[in-house]
């Protein structure tokens, strides 16, 4: 049995908020039932499974979204050299952070590996039925780790990285060899293509479709990670130092959530429901708006940046952004707002699909694999490929999106004021079998949503 979850974004606590240590909770006891169920094997026969592979599928600790890189004007980013002494501190200190803030629920996980941290009835009696009130049989669980483009730090060779890695592996009970980067694609391990094709499953994060979140390499930074820090993350950074006396907390805290607002077009319309809901004045509100227009004419003018725009790909990305955050620098932030809300209905608020790369998979078009898995999209699917012949039998070919555990705040679709958000948690797991385990189905997809209390935001 093999369990694929990505994108959590486990951050260190500086900047919107992380899914809660309850939903760890939550899987760890679906993890067991899904064993359960798996080890029902065809006819009515119950053997228990003897091993599952956990696979954490990319930006599972998010290194990106810290404000710790904007401590100091001149201090490392992720585009900085990565053989100097100030760029490794800061990974660990932001790693070792996020890992303190997530203590509690990386607990929740860790003991799944460990020895004991799963067990199910034996077999029993004549036609083998679970014997439930003796003691349980453990179950092996081993945990892997592929990075995205929000952890892709784990990927960058060297002894440095080595003992970062190893960190890492120790705080979520990995199998992964520290001494060696974290795999970005299956063939880049051998031990989780292996779990993979015993599964029929080829999976990656997915940013290799994203120009703006892959620059060809992955232990590179990208356009993204500029965008987050320098945008994203600084924005309600700077706003804090420039204003933070004359404006409430609670708006501070409010663009602190931007990165989680969902569509991203939204963004500016949740910046102006902050301020109408806050109270803020018309005065405060436009240097709030000069705050962004000196970001973005900050961001603009990055050597990062520049260089990325003369370069043959993605230049083009890079024309767009420009273009983008400039039109937002020049329209006053109520306009934007309006705008944002109206492509929002417009374009009916659907998340790009990365279907159609599934279905160009090698290992699709040649039918060695059955099932494609993504994540970075943060939008859960199922979408059906292909039907292929295999024994004589038919079997579908499935592409899935493994979604996200974390909080979003949509924009409302029918908010008379156009600036209403909801807000709710997020969570998605798969679950693949192989042989004749679950009776022989092949895979289970479960995503769901817990609501917001009230008197939590907006």
């Amino acid at each position: 049995m093999l369990v694929i979850v990505s994108d959590l974004h486990l951050t260190d606590g500086t900047t919107g908020q992380t899914i809660k240590d309850n939903a760890f909770r939550i899987f760890a006891r679906r993890v067991r039932d899904m064993a359960y169920a798996a080890s029902w094997r065809k006819g009515g026969r119950y053997q228990p499974v003897e091993r599952i592979d956990i696979l954490l599928l990319g930006d599972i600790l998010d290194v990106i979204r810290s404000t710790a890189w904007l401590e100091h004007d001149y201090g490392p980013r992720p585009w900085s050299d990565p053989d100097e002494l100030s760029y490794i501190g800061k990974l660990n200190d932001i790693t070792t952070a996020i890992l303190a803030h997530n203590e509690s629920s990386l607990t929740c996980l860790r003991n799944l590996a460990e020895p004991g941290g799963l067990v199910l009835p034996p077999p029993g009696g004549a036609n083998g039925d679970p014997r439930p009130s003796e003691p349980g049989l453990p179950v092996e669980v081993g945990i892997h780790y592929m990075v995205g483009n929000h952890d892709w730090f784990y990927c960058i060779p060297g002894r440095a990285c080595r003992l970062l890695r190893r960190k890492v592996a120790d705080a979520l009970g990995l199998e992964n060899q520290p001494d060696q980067p974290f795999p970005h694609g299956p063939d880049e391990s051998a031990r989780i293509a292996g779990i993979l094709q015993a599964h029929g499953v080829r999976a990656c994060h997915g940013d290799i479709y994203d120009p703006f979140n892959f620059s060809g390499a992955r232990d590179e930074p990208s356009l993204g990670d500029a965008i987050v820090i320098e945008l994203l993350n600084r924005f309600p950074f700077e706003v804090r130092n420039r204003m933070g006396s004359l404006l409430p907390r609670t708006f501070i805290e409010g663009l602190r959530e931007l990165d989680n607002v969902r569509p991203l077009a939204a963004a500016s319309v949740w910046v102006n429901a902050l301020l109408h809901e806050h109270g803020v004045s018309p005065m405060q509100a436009g240097k709030v708006k000069d705050t962004w227009n000196d970001l973005v004419d900050d961001f603009l003018g990055l050597d990062f940046i520049r260089d990325r725009g003369s370069a043959l790909n993605p230049f083009e990305s890079v024309d767009k952004l420009e273009y983008a955050l400039r039109f937002t620098r020049d329209v006053p932030l109520g306009l934007s707002g309006a705008l944002g809300a109206w492509w929002n209905r417009a374009m009916s608020d659907t998340a790009e699909s990365y279907s159609a790369h599934a279905a160009r998979e090698i290992a699709v078009e040649d039918h060695d694999a059955r099932f494609v898995v993504y994540g970075h999209t943060h939008h859960h699917e199922i979408v059906p490929l292909d039907i292929r012949q295999e024994n004589g039998r038919r079997g579908a070919q499935v592409y899935f999106n493994a979604g996200t555990w974390r909080r979003v705040h949509r924009l409302a679709r029918s908010s008379r004021s156009g600036r209403a958000f909801v807000a709710y948690d997020v969570m998605t797991y798969l679950a693949f079998f192989k042989d004749d385990e679950r009776k022989g189905r092949p895979y289970a997809c479960w995503s769901g949503a817990l609501g917001e209390a009230p008197a939590d935001g907006i």
